[in-house]
């Protein structure tokens, strides 16, 4: 077959090797969506199925229709408390293409079949018999005695009223994006809910500088302490923090604030449970999964959907359309991409050309991949995308048309690694700067990546966040801005400019975790049997950071200063960074990047008067932010308000002079 070149080839000659695998993959996509616009008209109507599978109200029948797809079950029984729980007194009939149904006249269960009743459906297949939950349920709820899970009607007397929600991404900022967990974003050591979410959380996000907010764990699954990625019901939002409603209104209020809303989608596999989840829902192995051991995870204990049976693209897309239409999210985090694109999940040792196109590569994955960036952006074309993706497959944010996988972004997962390698091996006196420096650049431009120093992962038990690295115990004894402590200022010191130096290098967007704008001082440990079940290190303590006598307060500060700082030059969207000075000696980075200069002294002690380096022009510069001002906790050792000259230096360059403090960030602007 004769392929063309492809702009994703013809703009990176790197890949010319692979220029048939690059064509081959977008001529599957075409052929995909060939197909399934020639039989459902398009591929929005194809991600419609939510609104026929499942429990829906006919006006024109006059009662509710419950559908659901088991093509090998041998009998399927609806059952609930509209039926006191008969396990056989409503059978379902097979209809066409294995789809089962089963209707119920208003007139006879206007009185039974309500809003907040409970419903199971009955499974009898080659397996046996098996109670399971409707696969396009709206609601899932726990009984708090048995612990059982069952599906819930969900029929509110009135639609939700979104009144003035006419939020979109215009564009006009980078993504500052703040990712969150619902669950433990309170103070009390409980599960907190949507409401106190929108109420008592977003007004700090919005005062932080945040634009976005990245919400983890809000489809439905079993184990809280999965933090949402065991995912056993895709269409009901997690119950433990409110009904759909209160995330409705959680979402209208962060519109109506100017915050967008991305939802940290888990498509990449799925609970094993049966009693709550698809596996293997009509009595044999192999339905929305794979069968046998390409149907199972290694190392995360789950099943792998089959991305090239019809039916779990339809479902799958019909999730997409579901969250979008349904409650408004303005996009998706992409959870676990390289794991979906490879049948060795990512598990190897060096990427290399080939290995990309070649390698045990799942292409049902990648081009489900393709439609779901599709689907998302006819839907809304502002819409964001994120590829949580550690491979760096050439074309994850390039346009479909040219070659790509069309994400908005990638996740630069290289960077929290770097911070954990070099913090854990080396002395602060053996960093070295090319290295750092080039650790942040380690990409390629044009590729939106999302920056971040730190996410949930470094925050778990297991793991630790940057300040827990820095401080560790240290943080329970000397947090008093009265209690000068070495260990607390090289903490707080260095936190601020790993953060900083990650934003203005890393990427195109931002990303932190909840608390650790402000150096939140503990892992997150959800309730176990080892920890007695206990809520105490699943919360976020917001009250350390506005206590005006812990220091906790200085890096919230100097969070607040770094984003609007980034925000008002545009920095993260500015072109590539012009690097002026490597001084290793001294531990000291420069650069400009947005007309700013940047002068970063990591140096343990040094600290330089007269400091020499070059700026692009001569002229007049002027401190903007310094890391080292007492309001960051800092020592207030550079004089902020006085002129920095910068004099003739050699190709019409100037030089300019500073005191150049170790452990610390300076950025100057030529006024």
């Amino acid at each position: 077959m004769e392929y063309k070149r492809l702009k994703l080839v013809k703009e990176d000659p790197w890949l010319e090797p692979v220029e048939k695998e690059v064509f081959d993959r977008y001529q599957r996509y075409k052929n995909r969506l060939n197909e399934i616009t020639s039989s459902w008209g398009s591929l929005v109507k194809f991600a419609n199925a939510h609104n026929y599978l499942g429990i829906h109200y006919s006006k024109k029948d006059k009662g509710w229709y419950y559908r659901e797809w088991a093509p090998r079950a041998f009998d399927l029984y609806f059952m609930g408390d509209f039926n006191n729980w008969d396990r056989f007194s409503h059978h379902l009939k097979k209809k066409d293409n294995g789809i089962w149904e089963i209707f119920l006249p208003y007139d006879g269960y206007k009185d039974k079949f309500v809003h907040g009743s409970r419903v199971k459906v009955l499974v009898h297949g080659r397996n046996g018999w098996h109670e399971r939950i409707p696969v396009y349920i709206r609601r899932v709820v726990q009984d708090p005695n048995t612990k059982d899970f069952s599906g819930q009607l969900w029929f509110p007397p009135h639609p939700f009223n979104w009144e003035g929600d006419n939020y979109r991404i215009l564009g006009q900022e980078a993504p500052y994006i703040y990712e969150c967990h619902i669950g433990m974003a309170q103070e009390e050591p409980r599960i907190g809910t949507y409401r106190e979410f929108a109420d008592n959380i977003l007004p700090h996000i919005k005062t932080c500088g945040y634009n976005m907010i990245q919400i983890m764990a809000i489809a439905e699954h079993p184990y809280y302490g999965s933090f949402g990625y065991h995912v056993s019901n895709f269409f009901a939002p997690s119950s433990r923090f409110g009904t759909p409603e209160d995330l409705k209104y959680l979402i209208h209020k962060a519109h109506l604030m100017g915050l967008g809303v991305i939802m940290d989608i888990v498509h990449s596999h799925t609970v094993k449970n049966y009693n709550e989840g698809l596996n293997d829902f009509d009595g044999e192995e192999g339905l929305y999964t794979h069968v046998g051991p390409r149907g199972d995870h290694p190392a995360w204990d789950s099943k792998l959907f089959d991305y090239g049976k019809t039916e779990v693209l339809q479902f799958l897309l019909s999730n997409i359309a579901y969250w979008m239409k349904e409650f408004h999210f303005d996009g998706f985090r992409f959870d676990g991409v390289t794991s979906m694109m490879y049948f060795h999940h990512g598990f190897v040792g060096n990427w290399t050309r080939e290995s990309y196109f070649l390698d045990g590569v799942e292409w049902d994955a990648i081009t489900y991949l393709q439609l779901a960036n599709t689907l998302i952006h006819k839907i809304r074309a502002d819409a964001l995308t994120i590829a949580e993706d550690v491979s760096g497959m050439p074309g994850i944010c390039s346009p479909i048309i040219h070659g790509g996988i069309g994400f908005d972004y990638r996740l630069g997962m290289g960077i929290p690694d770097y911070w954990i390698k070099i913090l854990n091996e080396k002395k602060d006196e053996d960093w070295d700067m090319g290295e750092l420096y080039h650790a942040m650049l380690n990409r390629k431009f044009g590729v939106k990546t999302v920056a971040y120093c730190e996410s949930h992962d470094q925050a778990l038990v297991g793991d630790k966040t940057i300040a827990f690295r820095l401080m560790d115990q240290e943080m329970y004894w000397h947090m008093s801005i009265n209690d000068p402590n070495l260990v607390i200022d090289r903490g707080i010191a260095l936190h601020k400019l790993i953060r900083i130096f990650s934003l203005s290098l890393g990427g195109e967007a931002w990303l932190n975790f909840m608390g650790n704008e402000f150096g939140h001082p503990e892992w997150i440990d959800f309730p176990r049997e080892g920890n007695r079940w206990s809520y105490w290190y699943a919360r976020r303590q917001w009250s350390l950071a506005y206590n005006p006598n812990l220091k906790y307060k200085f890096l919230l500060a100097f969070d607040k200063a770094m984003i609007q700082l980034a925000k008002t030059y545009d920095i993260m969207r500015s072109p590539y960074p012009n690097l002026l000075n490597i001084d290793q000696q001294h531990k000291t980075i420069i650069f400009e990047r947005a007309g700013l200069i940047f002068v970063f002294n990591w140096h343990p002690t040094l600290s330089i008067p007269d400091y020499a380096f070059p700026v692009p022009e001569t002229g007049i510069y002027r401190i903007i932010l310094c890391s080292d001002d007492e309001q960051f906790g800092g020592h207030q050792r550079v004089n902020t308000h006085i002129d920095y000259p910068a004099i003739p230096g050699p190709e019409g360059t100037g030089v300019a002079k500073i005191y150049n403090i170790n452990r610390a960030l300076i950025v100057l602007q030529k006024a």
